[in-house]
């Protein structure tokens, strides 16, 4: 019996990752390239076509039914990469035009925080779940919003960027040209900027004194906090804080059931979700107040973002 499968891509600007994944959500293989290897987009493609027949013939009984692919800066819309700052294919790139001319299935692609979106409501937390959203706490913030069981694309296929709506006028400077952005302070890089700032304000003894500032990891402080570091303890509250109210934004606008925290950031357990949620409960509008959970994510992170984008294929599929 012939098993249908999708292969679900995810591109960074260092490495790519795919997988064979079946409808159960079960990852039957997986492969890499390194995406700064081919630095021209056809070669690229090539190359990640040939990756996935090779995934294909050394599996029998199984048939390829569609891709699906995260990537930076991806229009859902329009199947193309746009200006995307850390890749070095500039402009706008077709990606999922030029697939389809090596090989005959469906093609699928929308941004990360999208994908991790979908992948919650097919495989995760949210399979019973219409109205929900995922924030991804990395270096930066991505989001992906669902409402009535739609990811949120927008005219221009762009929409949902919750990291870069403004929650501190005239604050930290942000890569993308403007001041204060959500992801400044609710985020992996934005947790280490805090500790930086408190350690020069605060004289209180900590261990984080001891970590050279370029090798300061959220996960550090995480841990110090959990070790009742006065330094990291405000830290990791001063971030609670400003995720929530980026979070009651967010609720007002899409009175979602759920908010699912995903990346590095939210590895940090009970010392980030207690304060978020106390935050949250305190700050939201009366008329949502304990109508939202806020939840770690329902997917591993080592296989969420192959499933991620996987799981845009089987959602089309599924239609």
């Amino acid at each position: 019996m012939i098993k249908e499968v999708v292969a679900g891509v995810d591109i960074g600007g260092t490495n790519t990752i795919f997988g064979l994944v079946e409808k159960t959500g079960k990852i039957v293989s997986e492969g890499n390239l390194t995406t700064t290897d081919y630095p021209e987009i056809n070669r690229f493609v090539s190359a990640l076509v040939n990756a996935i027949n090779k995934l294909l013939s050394r599996k029998s009984g199984y048939k390829l039914t569609g891709i699906g692919i995260g990537a930076p800066n991806a229009n859902y819309h329009k199947g193309t990469i746009e200006l995307a700052p850390n890749l070095a294919w500039k402009g706008i790139v077709p990606l999922a035009g030029l697939i389809r001319k090596k090989i005959s299935v469906p093609v699928v692609l929308t941004n990360d925080a999208n994908a991790a979106a979908m992948g919650e409501m097919i495989f995760g937390g949210a399979k019973k779940m219409k109205d929900f959203i995922v924030l991804t706490l990395g270096t930066g913030l991505g989001s992906g919003i669902v409402i009535n069981g739609q990811v949120v694309y927008g005219h221009t296929g762009f929409a949902g960027e919750l990291g870069h709506t403004i929650i501190v006028p005239g604050g930290r400077d942000c890569g993308c040209g403007r001041q204060g952005c959500f992801e400044t302070y609710a985020s992996a890089s934005g947790l280490v900027k805090t500790v930086l700032y408190l350690l020069s304000e605060m004289r209180d003894e900590s261990i984080l004194r001891d970590i050279p500032p370029v090798k300061l990891t959220s996960r550090m402080i995480a841990e110090a906090a959990s070790k009742k570091d006065p330094v990291a303890l405000e830290a990791m509250d001063f971030t609670a804080e400003h995720l929530a109210f980026g979070i009651i934004n967010a609720i007002g606008f899409s009175s979602p059931e759920a908010v699912f925290l995903f990346g590095g950031l939210a590895r940090a357990g009970d010392m980030l979700f207690v304060p978020v949620r106390k935050y949250v409960e305190q700050n939201v509008q009366p008329i949502f107040r304990g109508t939202v959970k806020i939840l770690p994510s329902g997917i591993s992170e080592s296989n969420a973002a192959v499933l991620g984008a996987a799981a845009l294929i089987w959602n089309e599929q599924n239609r």
